[in-house]
């Protein structure tokens, strides 16, 4: 059946064909984009529906969610997938124990969401109701891969997420700040980081029992 027609027939149809799409394929995000050979009023309208009816919860402007139960209650929308649709339309990084985790300084993962943004806000549906929300990072923040962002919000807190012995994270700190470019890429947004958190640091540093110098003197070997 072509859009045309069924923008004819009206959005009933289109309902039956959106649930069904829904049902098989179980737990997962759904936008408007994912509908894309059905047309976009009839389509708004079946997803409006489906969640009056409960079928989908809808997190934010045009994204769902379809849950399943679980032995603790229904399910929640997997964190990453959730940072990188909300990086789409905002820059979003993980931050805390989150961050840490990423970059192997810990194998714990929060209970609270932790996330990083240079926004003045995030969605709640979207991001979680209990997630903690650190706004307007330096703009200079949206030209960083992930791995760079979370580096930099480790260095924020002195290291203090590290679950690592201190040399250990020393060296992890080291090796990170030695792949190719990462020193210079950091080096760029230092001037808009504040003094303790910026790379290579003497607060940082010292906090390592190192000094700026040897940071610098090993990042660019």
């Amino acid at each position: 059946m072509s859009t045309s027609s069924l923008s004819q027939t009206g959005s009933r149809p289109v309902t039956g064909l959106v649930r069904k799409r829904i049902e098989r394929s179980g737990e997962r995000l759904w936008r408007f984009e994912d509908f894309r050979d059905l047309p976009f009023p009839a389509v708004a309208q079946a997803l409006s529906r489906l969640t009056r009816q409960g079928a989908l919860e809808r997190l934010s402007k045009g994204v769902y969610y379809r849950t399943r139960e679980t032995a603790f209650g229904k399910s929640r929308p997997n964190p990453a997938a959730i940072r990188k649709l909300a990086s789409r339309h905002k820059t979003v990084f993980p931050s805390g124990l989150a961050a840490a985790n990423l970059l192997g300084f810990t194998t714990q993962s929060a209970r609270q969401g932790e996330v990083a943004t240079s926004a003045l806000s995030l969605p709640r549906k979207l991001v979680g109701g209990d997630t903690l929300i650190h706004t307007r990072r330096p703009q200079a923040w949206e030209n960083l891969s992930e791995i760079d962002a979370a580096l930099l919000d480790f260095l924020r807190r002195e290291g203090k997420t590290s679950e690592l012995p201190p040399e250990e994270t020393l060296r992890r700190t080291l090796a990170l700040l030695s792949e190719k470019g990462r020193f210079a890429r950091l080096l760029k947004v230092a001037g808009t980081e504040p003094p303790a958190c910026a790379p290579c640091s003497a607060p940082w540093a010292s906090s390592l029992g190192r000094s700026p110098l040897h940071f610098t003197a090993c990042a660019l070997r």
